[in-house]
């Protein structure tokens, strides 16, 4: 436990960012999910639309340091070739 009161602060403020960080990967991977659900049931045009936001989803997440930038590249391109076989 933390001794000095900065300690204290920096425990409270890591903790807050650890709550603040899993929801916006928790909302990043449900949306690569729901790309991929909808891919296996062969619906082109809502896989699409879902693509456009997960891809949003993981540039924002690339921008805050969450996932390396081209973890995120890496994820959009093969989400956008899985799409693709769909249409």
């Amino acid at each position: 436990m933390p001794n000095t009161a900065s300690a204290k602060k920096r425990l409270r403020q890591n903790d807050k960012r650890r709550l603040h960080n899993r929801t916006l990967r928790s909302r990043m991977r449900t949306q690569l999910r729901r790309v991929r659900e909808a891919v296996a049931a062969g619906d082109s045009d809502k896989a699409q639309s879902e693509f456009r936001v997960a891809s949003k989803r993981l540039d924002q997440a690339a921008a805050k340091k969450l996932i390396h930038k081209n973890a995120a590249a890496r994820s959009k391109s093969r989400l956008s070739k899985l799409v693709k076989s769909v249409a």
